[in-house]
């Protein structure tokens, strides 16, 4: 009977710790900008893993969050909308780049602010975009090369080469003739 009484005890601890964490998850981890921010877009060729949700950071530093991800299907580009601080006034001819957290992590927006002096308005788009970058494609291209060469010419049947003469292990080279 005691021991149900430990275990139930022990369940309810174990719940209140992962409750806490998850209040301060959602407490600490996200910027409330949703009502009070101003949206932006950029389009990209490749997003990778860039998810609604996303940070969107400046020098690292988190200013905004992505809400959408979106497929233009005209032009198959990848739309992105994201809220952006409102304190934060980026140049109108800053750069929006999808960069990753890490090689197995999750990708983020990072802006590299230009030098214009006029700023970006809510509803403006990203006029200069670098999509994500294939980290495993670059890695397979780099261990297994595909020359065009050796891929389309067939291969001939090299000669076969006389076998070299022995060599002593100490460095001695083999006489053909004896002692």
């Amino acid at each position: 009977m005691r021991g149900q009484w430990v275990e139930t005890g022990l369940g309810a601890v174990v719940l209140a710790a992962a409750a806490s964490f998850l209040i301060y998850a959602l407490s600490a981890g996200a910027i409330h900008t949703k009502a009070h921010g101003y949206d932006l877009t950029a389009r990209f060729g490749q997003v990778g893993a860039l998810a609604p949700g996303a940070d969107v950071r400046v020098a690292g530093v988190k200013v905004g969050t992505v809400s959408a991800v979106t497929l233009d299907s005209k032009t198959f580009m990848a739309i992105t909308r994201m809220t952006m601080d409102p304190t934060v006034k980026l140049p109108a001819d800053s750069t929006a780049k999808v960069t990753s957290d890490g090689l197995l992590g999750g990708s983020h927006i990072a802006i590299e602010p230009g030098g214009a002096q006029g700023d970006m308005k809510p509803g403006d788009e990203f006029q200069n975009t670098q999509g994500a970058v294939d980290l495993f494609g670059l890695i397979g291209q780099f261990i297994r090369p595909q020359s065009p060469a050796a891929s389309s010419a067939p291969a001939a049947a090299a000669p076969a080469a006389s076998p070299a003469p022995a060599a002593d292990p100490y460095g001695v080279p083999a006489s053909n003739g004896g002692h």
